[in-house]
């Protein structure tokens, strides 16, 4: 049986309609893998201060103990982890408080 013209327009329509999904989908995965590597860089960054920040590291860990879930914390909380700033060395790099 042969395919009227409104048949092959809901066709189109459908396959416009997935393609025009698709897209949306693409662009969905790409904006979280840019929401994703902006907060690893984010957070490099603040781990990175906070080993010569003493304010950034008492930060931190503030943030660290505030929060919610218990396996987030627990990420932070592995005994090789080396503590953010030393006890003893808590002083800027240019010997500023």
């Amino acid at each position: 049986m042969a395919e009227t013209e409104l048949e092959r327009a809901e066709k189109r329509f459908a396959q416009a309609k997935a393609r025009l999904q698709a897209v949306r989908n693409r662009e969905a995965t790409r904006q979280r893998k840019l929401d994703t590597r902006r907060k690893v860089i984010l957070g490099g960054a603040l781990m990175d201060l906070a080993e010569r920040d003493a304010s950034a590291a008492a930060m931190m860990e503030r943030l660290i103990r505030n929060l919610s879930r218990d396996q987030d914390r627990k990420a932070f909380a592995d005994p090789d982890t080396p503590s953010p700033v030393p006890a003893s060395d808590s002083e800027q790099p240019n010997g500023d408080r």
